[in-house]
């Protein structure tokens, strides 16, 4: 390219005006730009012609710039300056003759940077596009055009070759250059889109979380209609809970805490965590059918999400994919949690770690490279915020430590950062007005959604104080150190191993609580080789030891100096009845602490394949990096039982409320309420954390139903409809006096399929309701329907005052069984 320069650094003379050529006597060689004896030649040269441009020298003697849109790069045939100076110079002894360097009249032949009348052209100009002579002297006959630009920059000689006027001659080369590539249609770019989408990380992380729940699930989508995973007691309560919440957010939302069971009490949809951030869920579909389908496809979606929250978080602290997705499928699968495959609202938990992770995210911090600024995003801060109190929307049993640990978190960061600012880092960095926003408002989000959430519970504290929990309850449920080394009986591997150990335990389905010997191994080795830094893998060790001696409740020398203290002031620890579910942190941070060492070892892996040829992993070396993803999927296999739901009595369907279904306790009045999401009538039966009162009076007064005391009892309750299951009645009182008759005691009985309705109103109309038509040649059948119409008059006015008007409270136990 030409510098305006030649190789040994002499300057070109600079011209007189700048709107005036630079020409050089004909015998007097032009330094050339880029050519050589075949760039400066004709058209016939070589070189052939180039698409170099190269800047007319300046009054000052340097390069100007070059003309916009001209090509500034050399061509094929160019060389050094002193190789076209030289090809360019005419020797003494060589003027005797014409040459390719000379005309035929013994001048010097113009090179590519001179044009034929002696002045420069401009360099990189080609021998096609330059005033030349052929080999036999004669010029040639061409007409030259001169733009001169305004500015003073160098004239742009566009020619054509004699005959051929108006027709540039083409580049001999450009067949042997790339073809141009083509601009994609609408649709190809669509579907390229589609194609960067469905292999992007986050996509095929998703799908992978997606399919591997549905395998570590199984058979839970098997017969989704019919069975229900671990047993079918809390599950129909927690199916019921999405249905209800979703029917009544579309019905009537200022009713959503006065649900249709446990009737007449108040408040009774806060009896226990309610999953209320699955309520859009529960607007699809009614009747038992749907609650069924819908709590199963809602429980392996809890599997999925709480294995890409915890591989988002990695990913964000620092990890490679492979450690990532050993602390996603460790965090969802660890063999403790698969004793709590009945508890929907302990396994929905993956909205914490994904919470971690976006506010991580949006606040551009990571563990392996720490504060970042340019890396910062309120929108990820806004997403984290809502994904929190979304997650505190399922149950404070695992959403009230995470808002404890979440403040405490916001309150060490704020903190740090300040201390870090002021006085370690060397120059300041910037927080952000919009953070700051975002944070405030976020915080607002997630501590009003807790505050709404917490005040039908205050109520229920209020209306029940023996509902609260005492530390005898919390001693109940405190495991042992042994519990962390022993796996439930739903773990395939560990389970039949562990049945000794598990028979010591005093209730092992919330003291089994081994993460996983996997684990424990992958993160004892993460603490001696990781990437993490060893004081951020101390911090680790730390949390793993402090939420295990939490876990173990007052089993860890009573827990005065642990568990005690939060259950005593903490607002709300009171009511955590299971402190060993506090293990799912320790499972996290254990699961952090092997994403480390395999990151390292990833890497390590990386650098080995660097250094061969080709550069890929051998086959042991991909083996190693997912031998331990491998071991902890096998270790979290299960063999949980998936028992069929009983059907929906007919009654259920056809009898209105409020109703009583006998027998009444724990475990059937769970399946009553998934019974009742036909209609959502109104019934007495109930099941939750504890007992109401009341409901254990009419359990105890209904022992000798129908009698007087029972009906009358239920009459002042307001209920109107008993129903009595024929299929559970073996072993209870019920078995015989199923059959008693009715008459004296002002009621009707009827049998609709497997079960015996007694209606407590013979006025269908008292008692509220609608009215039920009495079968003709049922018992009651000819009572009259109205008053008559010539009763007496002048009834006597003076009646004593002061008579009973309500039943007496106090009424005798130990009413007869028969």
């Amino acid at each position: 390219m030409t510098t305006g320069r030649s190789e040994a650094g002499d300057r070109l003379p600079a011209p007189a005006d700048k709107h005036q050529r630079v020409t050089q006597p004909a015998d007097t060689a032009t330094p050339s730009s880029t050519t050589s004896g075949a760039g400066t030649g004709g058209a016939d040269s070589p070189g052939g012609p180039t698409d170099v441009t190269t800047a007319e020298t300046s009054a000052s003697g340097k390069p100007a710039d070059p003309a916009p849109g001209t090509d500034q790069t050399t061509g094929t045939g160019g060389t050094k300056a002193d190789e076209g100076t030289a090809a360019g110079k005419t020797q003494a002894d060589d003027m005797a003759k014409p040459t390719s360097g000379t005309q035929a009249d013994g001048t010097a032949k113009p090179t590519s940077g001179t044009r034929a009348d002696g002045a420069t052209s401009p360099a990189g100009t080609s021998g096609a596009d330059a005033t030349t002579s052929p080999a036999s002297g004669d010029k040639a006959d061409a007409t030259k055009t001169d733009a001169t630009k305004v500015d003073g920059t160098p004239p742009v000689i566009a020619e054509t070759k004699a005959g051929t006027a108006g027709e540039t001659k083409s580049d001999r080369w450009a067949a042997f250059g790339p073809a141009p590539e083509a601009v994609p249609s609408r649709p190809r770019r669509a579907v390229r889109a589609v194609g960067r989408f469905l292999i992007h990380e986050w996509t095929l992380a998703t799908l992978g979380a997606l399919a591997l729940a549905v395998l570590m699930t199984w058979p839970t989508l098997r017969y989704p209609l019919y069975t229900l995973p671990q047993d079918y007691w809390d599950p129909s309560l927690q199916a019921w809970q999405m249905a209800w919440s979703g029917h009544i957010l579309l019905a009537n939302p200022a009713q959503l805490w006065q649900s249709n069971t446990f009737f007449p009490e108040q408040w009774s949809f806060a009896f226990s965590d309610t999953l209320l951030g699955y309520a859009p869920a529960g607007m699809l579909g009614t009747g038992p059918g749907a609650a069924i389908l819908r709590y199963n496809i809602m429980f392996v979606l809890a599997h999925a999400l709480a294995t890409l929250g915890a591989y988002a978080l990695a990913r964000q602290l620092g990890s490679a994919r492979m450690g990532a997705a050993v602390a996603g499928v460790t965090y969802a699968y660890a063999p403790w949690l698969l004793a709590q495959a009945g508890h929907l609202h302990v396994l929905s938990n993956g909205g914490i770690p994904l919470a971690l992770a976006m506010l991580a995210r949006g606040h551009g911090w990571s563990l392996r490279h720490g504060y970042r600024p340019e890396r910062r995003h309120d929108g990820w801060v806004y997403a984290g915020w809502f994904v929190a109190a979304w997650q505190l929307s399922l149950g404070f049993g695992i959403g009230l430590p995470f808002a404890y640990f979440l403040g405490g978190t916001v309150v060490v960061a704020l903190v740090t950062w300040f201390v870090r600012q002021t006085w370690i880092w060397p120059e300041r960095r910037p927080f952000g007005r919009r953070m700051v926003t975002a944070n405030v408002v976020g915080g607002l989000l997630f501590g009003g959604v807790g505050l709404l959430l917490a005040i039908p519970y205050f109520n229920v504290t209020e209306l029940h104080p023996y509902a609260e929990r005492s530390i005898g309850d919390i001693g109940i449920f405190s495991p042992p150190a042994s519990g962390f080394v022993t796996a439930p009986a739903e773990s395939r591997i560990w389970g039949g191993l562990h049945e000794g150990a598990r028979a010591a335990l005093p209730w092992h389905p919330e003291m089994t609580l081994l993460p996983g010997f996997v684990l424990y191994a992958l993160a004892a080795g993460g603490l001696f080789f990781s990437v993490w830094r060893l004081r951020q893998r101390l911090l680790l060790l730390a949390g793993v030891v402090v939420t295990m001696v939490l876990a173990m409740g007052t089993r860890f020398f009573g827990g005065t100096w642990t568990y005690v203290p939060l259950f005593e002031h903490l607002p709300g620890w009171n009511g955590l009845r299971t402190p060993g579910r506090l293990m799912l942190w320790a499972t996290l941070l254990l699961g952090l602490l092997a994403a480390g060492a395999i990151t390292a070892l990833t890497d390590r892996v990386r650098d080995l394949a660097a250094q061969r040829i080709p550069s890929w992993p051998g086959p042991w070396l991909r083996l190693a990096t997912l031998l331990p993803l491998l071991l902890v999927t096998v270790e979290g296999l299960n063999s949980t039982p998936h028992p069929v739901v009983p059907s929906q009595p007919a009654a259920m369907r056809l009898v209105d409320g409020p109703m009583l279904v006998l027998p009444s306790n724990q475990s059937l009045d769970q399946h009553v309420m998934l019974w009742s999401t036909t209609h959502f009538q109104d019934v007495v039966n109930g099941g939750s954390g504890f007992t109401p009162r009341q409901l254990d009076d009419v359990r105890r007064v209904t022992q000798s139903f129908p009698d007087q005391t029972s009906v009358e009892y239920l009459r002042t309750l307001g209920v109107r409809n008993v129903v009595l299951l024929r299929d559970q009645l073996a072993g209870t009182p019920w078995e015989i006096t199923v059959d008693s008759p009715v008459d004296f005691l002002g009621i009707t009985r009827e049998e609709i399929g497997d079960a015996v309705v007694y209606r407590l109103f013979a006025d269908p109309s008292v008692g509220g309701g609608q009215p039920q038509p009495t079968p003709t040649g049922q018992p009651g059948g000819g009572l009259p329907t109205s008053l008559p119409s010539n009763l007496p008059s002048g009834l006597p006015t003076n009646l004593p005052s002061g008579l009973p008007t309500s039943l007496p409270t106090n009424l005798p136990t130990g009413l007869p069984t028969r």
